[in-house]
């Protein structure tokens, strides 16, 4: 399984979270399989978002999209995002 990273500020996370919503579908059409979001404390607007993908293949091919542009632009993102494409190394339990 992929793990794709990503973080960045956007302008109102109420915005841009209805919009990650609306973008589900093509989300899932891409191979995503699930996310966590998570949200800075000392600045709620600045975003993590890190989401399992089916491929690393298909996470790239849906990250250089003109329609995810597209969409994060219109959500309010307000910055360009760091993105990291990772495999699991190992995975464990404390």
């Amino acid at each position: 399984m992929t793990t794709v990273l990503i973080k960045h500020p956007v302008e109102d996370y109420d915005k841009w979270k209805d919009a990650f919503d609306a973008f589900i579908d093509n989300r899932k059409a891409g191979g995503e399989k699930s996310y966590h979001i998570y949200r800075t404390l000392n600045n709620l607007n600045n975003v993590v978002v890190m989401f399992e993908w089916d491929s690393a293949e298909n996470a790239i091919t849906f990250l250089q999209s003109d329609e995810l542009k597209a969409a994060m632009q219109q959500a309010g993102v307000a910055g360009p995002p760091e993105i990291n494409i990772m495999e699991t190394a190992e995975k464990g339990e404390t």
